[in-house]
């Protein structure tokens, strides 16, 4: 696995049909039983949809200390795979927000109280810095101090800037037009972006993403070999 893969494994997992099994045999080899599934499967067209048959799910540690190295807030160097996700630094914080004062703000004015390009920011911030999902913004969002906060231009009232929960961050994402975020965010990227000697084009197909004709959205960008930076990308 280590050859493999590049990095030793600390715990593995399984799934067992309680309509059928028991788990018994886990149960004799000193599997730990963590519960239940909730209950969905996925669908042709790659989304997922509730059924009827939960699963039960085991797990067995490798290491005595697996619990404890994979409950930590960083997850070890050695256990790490993959390209590390962004750290943003406070002056790239502060140079987001200009980027989309440009978008128009598909909200009401009534009872509008988080700029948009606050909004689109701290999202883009946070995908940056690995989170995924309106939870995994809303919670970045939360986390970040004063100082962070006041750099994104954050709502402020009673003496302390606020972030934008998940509601709004949602609102927001789900209305704002897509072309013109991608395009303030190719204008921001090419801000710190180097020159690269060659480029690679790839293709990725989006998760749960679907057009209008029913069909999984499929993305190809021109990603730079030194910079590993996304010059641009096309549907």
């Amino acid at each position: 696995w280590i050859e493999r893969f590049c990095h030793p494994l600390l715990l593995i997992e399984t799934f067992v049909d309680p309509k059928k099994f028991q788990g018994t045999i886990y149960k004799a080899a000193n599997w730990n039983f963590l519960g239940n599934t909730k209950g969905f499967r996925r669908t042709k067209t790659k989304s997922y949809e509730p059924n009827a048959s939960p699963k039960l799910v085991f797990a067995y540690p490798l290491q005595r200390n697996a619990l404890r190295l994979l409950s930590n807030p960083h997850l070890a160097h050695q256990y790490q795979c993959g390209t590390p996700n962004l750290m943003l630094t406070a002056p790239q914080m502060s140079s987001l927000t200009p980027f989309f004062k440009c978008i128009d703000d598909p909200r009401r004015t009534q009872g509008r109280r988080h700029r948009m390009d606050t909004v689109l920011a701290i999202s883009a911030a946070a995908i940056l810095c690995g989170r995924v999902g309106y939870k995994g913004i809303a919670q970045w969002a939360k986390s970040l101090g004063q100082g962070a906060l006041a750099r994104f231009e954050c709502y402020y009232k009673n003496g302390a800037f606020h972030p934008p929960s998940e509601s709004i961050i949602r609102d927001l994402l789900i209305r704002v037009d897509p072309n013109t975020l991608d395009d303030a965010l190719g204008q921001w990227s090419n801000l710190y972006a180097r020159e690269d000697e060659s480029l690679a084009i790839d293709g990725k197909t989006m998760r749960n993403a679907i057009d209008g004709d029913d069909q999984q959205v499929h993305i190809i960008s021109a990603i730079g070999h030194d910079s590993h930076s996304c010059y641009t990308q096309k549907k």
